[in-house]
């Protein structure tokens, strides 16, 4: 049960840059299936959030789900957008994922 509620924890946070990224592609939700898309993405990651919620303490669910989504939009910017590469950039990446990791290892759960 323990690694089932970090699984659902991680997806919940792939689901959340998924939608982070479309509301890219919705243009103020003036597009009809991108918005869609979105909607469906959003309501998906908080499912899976409140059922990792199950066993993990909020907190840090909270957390590592805004972390692993913050870390999947950075890294769709750079691969899709073109967004900057700088060491600086990559090293606060880096310090999320640290964090992420920092939490996972200090979990009862």
């Amino acid at each position: 049960m323990q690694n089932g509620v970090w699984i659902t924890l991680f997806f919940a946070g792939i689901l959340e840059a998924g939608w982070a990224i479309g509301l890219k592609y919705t243009e103020g939700f003036t597009r009809v299936w991108p918005s869609a898309a979105t909607l469906v993405l959003m309501g998906g990651s908080i499912y899976l959030l409140s059922r990792s919620l199950t066993g993990l303490p909020l907190g840090t669910a909270y957390a590592v789900w805004t972390g692993i989504g913050a870390v999947g939009t950075v890294i769709a910017g750079l691969v899709l957008f073109g967004e900057s590469r700088s060491a600086l950039r990559l090293l606060c990446i880096l310090l999320i994922v640290a964090g992420i990791v920092g939490l996972k290892l200090c979990s009862d759960a």
